[in-house]
C-alpha cells in the first residue's frame, strides 16, 4: 500500500517542544505544504507540548519523545520516516545550569549532535563525498549561539569570521558541536549549514530566562534579580524573525557555510528590565508604585560575558533576511502573552 506521506519531504526537528523549535514548527508547516516534520524531543523541563497546540491536529506533525543521544532511536527514525533534512535545536541552553552541573550540557550538546551527524552521514552518504541517490538535497542545519564567540568590549560585532572563545560550559559545549558539524562537511562532504543567533525573546520561552523571569517576579510582587550592576549587553532578536532566518538558511544557504543572525537591538539587562516594567506599568498597573521598584541587583554570574552584538550583513546580502519586528512591538507582544499565561496559571 502506498504511504500517504510519500509526496512529502520529511524533516527531523530536534527539540521541537522547546522555545525556538515550537515557534519554528507551526511557522514552517504553514509555509511549506510539501513538508512533514518528525519532532524528536526528550521533554526535559524546557520542553512543553502545550507549546505546539497550533499543530496538535496536523497530520504532518508527528511527535516522538526521546533523547538525541539514543543512537538506536535516531537510526530507527531515519529508516522509518526516510529523513532527508534535519533542523537541530535540541540543546541544554541555560548558562546558570551549565555552571552548576555541566555534565548534561556535554552529553546532550556534544554527544547528541554527534549521534545525529552519524545517522545523517550513514543514511545520506554512500562514502565520503558520494551522496546516496535520492538524498542529493538532504541537509543538516545546526542551530547555535553567538555565545561561542566569547565576549565583546564596548565596540565591535561578531561575524561569521569571529574567533571562537567560549567562556562557560554551555558555550564551550555549543562551540564543540559547531566544530563537529564543520568537520562532517570537510571530511565527508555532508551537506551542513550552521546559524549562530543572538539572544532570542518572545512567546513560549521557558520561565527561567530573563524576560519571563522579570514578568513573573513583577506580577508576584517579588524582587526582580539583575546580575551585577545590570550593564551586560545583549542583542535581542524576536523569535519569529529568527524562525524566518532559519528557514532561509535551511532552504537557500550555501552548504558548509555559517550565518549569524542578530536583531540590531543592543540593550543592557538593566535596560531591558526597565522596558518590561514600564510595559507592565501601562497594562497591569500596581495598586501602588511601579514595578521598577522591584528591580534588585544580585551577585554577578561567574564568567559573565560583557557584551554580545552581531553583524548580520552576510545573511542579509546573500539570503535577503532582515529582522522585521521592532523591539517595542516585540516586547509588547511578549509581555501580553506572559501576563495572560501567569494569570491563568499555565505552565
Amino acid at each position: 500500500m502506498k504511504n500517504r506521506f510519500n509526496e512529502y519531504r520529511t524533516i527531523l526537528v530536534t527539540g521541537g517542544a522547546g522555545f525556538i523549535g515550537s515557534n519554528f514548527i507551526p511557522f514552517y508547516l504553514k509555509n511549506n505544504s510539501n513538508v512533514r516534520i518528525i519532532n524528536l524531543d526528550k521533554l526535559t523541563y524546557a520542553g512543553n507540548l502545550d507549546n505546539l497546540k497550533e499543530v496538535a491536529n496536523d497530520s504532518r506533525h508527528l511527535f516522538v519523545q526521546g533523547d538525541i543521544c539514543n543512537k538506536e532511536l535516531v537510526n530507527k527514525i531515519f529508516e522509518e520516516y526516510n529523513i532527508d533534512g534535519i533542523v537541530h535545536f535540541a540543546a541544554e541552553s541555560h548558562v546558570d545550569n551549565s555552571i552548576e552541573d555541566p555534565q548534561n550540557f556535554i552529553k546532550t550538546n556534544i554527544e547528541g549532535t554527534f549521534v545525529l551527524l552519524e545517522a545523517a552521514r550513514k543514511y545520506w552518504m554512500n562514502s565520503p563525498f558520494q551522496v546516496r541517490k535520492g538524498m542529493e538535497h538532504a541537509r543538516f542545519h545546526h542551530i547555535s549561539t553567538d555565545e561561542v564567540f566569547g565576549s565583546l568590549g564596548a565596540t565591535g560585532y561578531f561575524t561569521e569570521d569571529s574567533s571562537y572563545a567560549p567562556n562557560s560550559p554551555y558555550s564551550a559545549s555549543k562551540a564543540s558541536s559547531d566544530f563537529l558539524v564543520r568537520s562532517y562537511f570537510h571530511t565527508y562532504g555532508l551537506n551542513v549549514v550552521t546559524s549562530n543567533c543572538s539572544n532570542n525573546y518572545g512567546l513560549k520561552q521557558h520561565d527561567e530566562k530573563l524576560i519571563p523571569t522579570i514578568i513573573r517576579k513583577a506580577l508576584n510582587e517579588e524582587e526582580i534579580p539583575i546580575y551585577g550592576n545590570g550593564s551586560n549587553i545583549r542583542d535581542w532578536l524576536y523569535v519569529m524573525d529568527h524562525c524566518k532566518g532559519i528557514s532561509k538558511v535551511f532552504q537557500k544557504g550555501r552548504s558548509g557555510e555559517t550565518y549569524v543572525l542578530g536583531g540590531n537591538n543592543e540593550l543592557s539587562s538593566l535596560k531591558i528590565s526597565k522596558e518590561v516594567c514600564v510595559i507592565l506599568d501601562n497594562h497591569v498597573p500596581k495598586s501602588k508604585g511601579s514595578y521598577l521598584e522591584q528591580i534588585t541587583f544580585v551577585s554577578d554570574r561567574p564568567g559573565h560575558d560583557f557584551r554580545y552584538a552581531i553583524d548580520s550583513s552576510k545573511i542579509k546580502n546573500e539570503l535577503g533576511w532582515f529582522p522585521k519586528e521592532s523591539l517595542d512591538s516585540g516586547l509588547e507582544r511578549t509581555v501580553s502573552w506572559y501576563v495572560d499565561k501567569y494569570r491563568k496559571g499555565r505552565k
